[in-house]
């Protein structure tokens, strides 16, 4: 699914790639606060994306977004057009198979990201846990104790391997993260265990 009255911009024009982006409310707040650059948001999950994708297609002045495209599409398959083309990729509380993925540094996701992403991309990673509501999930996924000493010790070295420059990492305080334009940031703004981690590299 994407916007069919939109046509991707050429790299280096500032082009924001978010991934597991369901409902698009990071998408369609950044691309309001920032014009000039175009928004991508892609999701595996077809459902979230519908009503973000037909409010974008409509007329400036009801709401729509010229500079907005949502796509559904498995992180491991994203089109071969946005091969290259990010300036920016996002990935804000991923869950699931998409969770996994980053938290474990699984190659052939990391692989993907790389494809898509410009020389000099930014990567921008964000992971919510709360080791005890979360434990079974997590052991369900085979993701290790997140600290900030795995961020370095074990997740840089794979996301280096895969392309991408760790350039910072650690964990969010609470009025940082609860800043963020992503709904899930609102839905766990009351949970006071969860724990939020980040990532910031560089493509090379």
């Amino acid at each position: 699914m994407k916007n069919s009255n939109q046509s991707l911009p050429r790299t280096g024009e500032g082009i924001v790639i978010d991934i597991g982006t369901g409902d698009g409310r990071f998408v369609s707040a950044m691309a309001k606060r920032d014009p000039n650059k175009f928004f991508i948001g892609i999701d595996a999950n077809v459902k979230p994306l519908e009503k973000p994708s037909m409010k974008a297609t409509r007329k400036a002045n009801k709401g729509g977004l010229s500079n907005v495209m949502f796509v559904q599409a498995a992180v491991e398959d994203l089109p071969k057009e946005f091969d290259g083309v990010a300036d920016e990729v996002h990935i804000h509380f991923p869950w699931g198979s998409l969770l996994r993925a980053v938290a474990n540094g699984e190659s052939d996701v990391l692989q993907a990201l790389r494809r898509v992403a410009a020389p000099e991309c930014q990567l921008e990673i964000v992971i919510g846990i709360d080791p005890e509501r979360d434990r079974a999930e997590l052991a369900r996924l085979g993701i290790e104790n997140i600290s900030d000493e795995y961020l370095r010790r074990v997740l840089a070295e794979k996301y280096s391997r895969a392309g991408f420059v760790i350039k910072d990492h650690g964990e969010l305080d609470r009025s940082t993260w609860l800043a963020l334009e992503t709904s899930w940031a609102r839905k766990l703004q009351s949970n006071s265990n969860r724990r939020v981690f980040f990532l910031i590299g560089r493509a090379v």
